[in-house]
């Protein structure tokens, strides 16, 4: 995302002129304050916040959503374990890196 010129404030200006600054995110700016020459914080309006709360809800729901048809897919492709078998796949893996050996598979 870019950001005009007019939209990064030093720290000590945005501490000077904190209203103003208040003012122009509330119509929309979305003020970038740094902090010795590099991107500190950013002053935005609480309803854009909360609209970027709620897309990153939705991106997490989505996420979580192709998450359980990957797993439904690797159930029909018989890919997939019970939770016996494996924890005793995960418990022989550990054996192996712990010894350096190979152990027979199970199940």
């Amino acid at each position: 995302m870019r950001f005009a010129a007019s939209d990064v404030v030093p720290f000590t200006q945005a501490r000077a002129n904190p209203s103003e600054l208040a003012d122009q995110a509330k119509a929309g700016a979305e003020e970038i304050i740094t902090k010795n020459g590099e991107s500190y914080v950013a002053l935005i309006d609480v309803d854009r916040l909360g609209y970027y709360h709620r897309l990153e809800r939705e991106r997490i729901h989505l996420l979580l959503i192709d998450d359980a048809k990957m797993g439904l897919a690797n159930i029909e492709a018989d890919h997939a374990y019970g939770a016996d078998t494996a924890i005793t796949k995960l418990q022989q893996c550990r054996a192996c890196a712990t010894t350096g050996k190979a152990t027979k598979k199970r199940g």
